[in-house]
């Protein structure tokens, strides 16, 4: 920055990372940069976290990470007890002047059974968590003031960004003092929604844009004596007053399942529909479309959203990065927004510290966009296809419509339940098209089992594996570019812990096979010779650093007793040898090298 500059803003603050925004990406962001001894500061425009429920699923992986952060344990024992969100179903509206009013229409098993599923309690040591963003921001907020002091700094707004080739200079405002100040830091990560960062640097969003108009309600009141089935997370209301739909979520936070004092109640309007513009019309067609006009409801906030599906043109700019919905938002339906920015992060973060602390060559940076967009493509088409689902397939298959009458819907509806022969073919039809819906609450290889491509991933050769529902169904593998399989491990003392916990912020991990003792000894030579974060051992039976006495490792890890995984340090496979190598430490040192995109010396 020139002196000038300096004159006008007056000291300039130097970091290593600058974040912007305070959400649930830029809050990880801080905390896992803190964790990799990252100097970083975290600017947000807005006063405090969330004050709306907003998002609230936390996948397995998104858990694991936050794990990382070292807030996973207070975001489970704030969250939905598994009990509770174990099921979605739909329902012929919450209440009204008959016994068919409320009735169950289908339900259907939902994220792994509340992670009770044996697939489900295969993949991690962590099941599905929920917590909306209200609760869950201030929890992240808190941890990341403590591992960082004085650099999480709300209501302190970023308004312009300069670049070159060493760093970059951001003018913030302190909006409480009414004053601008510079930092200067190395990389910048935008983590802000959007608002700023892409503008600034001229990226645009692209995509389908907006599908419909929701309106939001976040309320309390007792439901308790209408809601039906405590297993239910996800209520979809199919409404014969209006022939509308509303979804009611529960959001606690001391009480859950039907007894839940708050909840989130979601009505969908058309995109140019004026009846979504004003307070009491969506307050009536709430309580009109539940049968609960007067039901004492306290109404803490109503909002309006866009059902969209966009993505940013690119994600990085010279040394800024964008994150989060700042570089991609799509539709809520599945649960894969607010993790899908976490995950942005932790891909991120590892990297920028790798670059900074000068094991890896600047090209690492590159990997972010094609790792990254590659798999919020296919988590944007999930969503776009299961809210589309909603709207085209489950609405038109129950013939409820606002153009009928209240008798009208209910007729329809009782045709479910009528068990004429003529009405048949309407509850299989009915029954196939909730039943299509079931992927939007089981996609545990979209959440769980994503790959990455890109220069930091060494393929082998090995095809791609044939699986029978990419969607639903995950199976482990150590195929480079996979994340880590899970399995569960003893150590010398015969305690148990989850192979995840191997693989400590910003390290490498080499995990060699019971008679791979030459990969270990190759290691740790790359490591010391080249100066690179690398752990090794072997996991196996007997003679091993670590034993896998229920075999669980053996079945997921693909190689031969003498052969070699390399892991990165966000638990993705990097490369791997099915076989001893003749020269272990050069195709090591070869690896890391491709990897870390510098040389790494193969040691004399």
């Amino acid at each position: 920055m020139t002196s000038s500059a300096q004159s006008q803003q007056g000291p300039v603050e130097e970091v290593d990372v600058l974040v912007v925004g305070g959400g649930g990406a830029g809050l990880a962001a801080s905390m896992l940069l803190a964790k990799l001894g990252v100097d970083h500061l975290l600017v947000s425009a807005l006063p405090t976290t969330s004050v709306l429920p907003k998002a609230h699923v936390l996948n397995q992986r998104t858990m694991e990470i936050l794990e990382d952060a070292g807030c996973a344990a207070e975001i489970e024992r704030r969250s939905t007890p598994p009990e509770h969100m174990a099921a979605t179903a739909f329902y012929a509206g919450l209440t009204g002047s008959t016994a068919d009013h409320g009735r169950l229409i289908a339900k259907l098993e939902c994220w792994g059974n509340g992670g009770e599923d044996e697939n489900w309690r295969a993949a991690s040591a962590w099941h599905q968590c929920n917590l909306p963003q209200i609760r869950l921001e201030p929890v992240m907020k808190d941890h990341a003031d403590a591992l960082s002091p004085g650099r999480i700094r709300f209501s302190h707004e970023l308004t312009a960004l300069e670049q070159d080739d060493e760093g970059v200079t951001a003018t913030v405002r302190d909006l409480d003092a009414g004053a601008d100040y510079a930092v200067r830091a190395r990389y910048v990560i935008g983590a802000d929604g959007g608002r700023t960062v892409p503008g600034l640097l001229g990226i645009t969003h692209v995509g389908l844009g907006v599908v419909t108009q929701t309106a939001t309600l976040h309320v309390s009141a007792d439901f308790s004596a209408l809601a039906q089935d405590d297993d239910v997370l996800l209520r979809w209301m199919v409404s014969p007053q209006s022939g509308v739909g509303v979804v009611m979520v529960p959001m606690g936070p001391e009480r859950w399942g039907t007894r839940s004092e708050e909840w989130v109640l979601h009505l969908n309007y058309p995109v140019d529909d004026p009846r979504a513009a004003s307070d009491e019309q969506v307050e009536a067609d709430v309580r009109a479309a539940l049968g609960v006009e007067g039901l004492p409801m306290e109404i803490h906030k109503i909002t309006r959203w866009s059902v969209e599906a966009v993505m940013a043109d690119r994600y990085c700019e010279g040394r800024v990065f964008l994150a989060g919905d700042a570089a991609h938002r799509h539709p809520p339906t599945g649960g894969l927004g607010l993790t899908s920015g976490i995950q942005d992060v932790h891909n991120l973060t590892w990297k920028l510290a790798a670059v900074l602390q000068c094991h890896a060559g600047p090209e690492l940076l590159d990997t972010y966009e094609p790792e990254r967009r590659s798999s919020l493509e296919r988590n944007a088409q999930r969503s776009l296809e299961n809210a589309i689902n909603h709207f085209g397939v489950i609405n038109p298959a129950l013939g409820v419509s606002h153009e009928q009458s209240e008798d009208e819907n209910l007729a329809a509806l009782r045709r479910l339940w009528s068990g004429k022969p003529e009405d048949a073919e309407y509850r299989e039809g009915v029954l196939r098209a909730i039943r299509s819906q079931s992927m939007e609450f089981d996609e545990h290889n979209v959440e769980y089992g994503y790959t990455y491509e890109s220069e930091a991933i060494v393929p082998d050769g090995s095809p791609d594996p044939v699986n029978p529902d990419p969607v639903r169904i995950y199976r482990p593998s150590t195929r480079p570019g996979s994340p880590l399989p899970h399995a569960w491990i003893d150590d010398d003392e015969g305690g148990r812990r989850p192979i995840k916990d191997l693989v400590p912020p910003g390290r490498f991990l080499l995990i060699a096979g019971e008679e791979g003792q030459a990969w270990v000894d190759a290691a740790r030579e790359v490591a010391g010779a080249a100066g690179v974060p690398l752990d090794a051992l072997r996991i196996g039976n007997i003679d091993c650093y670590l034993f896998d006495p229920r075999c669980t490792w053996l079945r997921h890890r693909e190689i031969g007793p003498e052969g070699a995984i390399l892991v990165r340090p966000d638990r993705f496979v990097a490369w791997r040898s099915l076989t001893a190598a003749e020269d272990p430490a050069g195709a090591l040192a070869s690896a890391l090298g491709a990897v870390l995109a510098r040389p790494v010396p193969v040691p004399a």
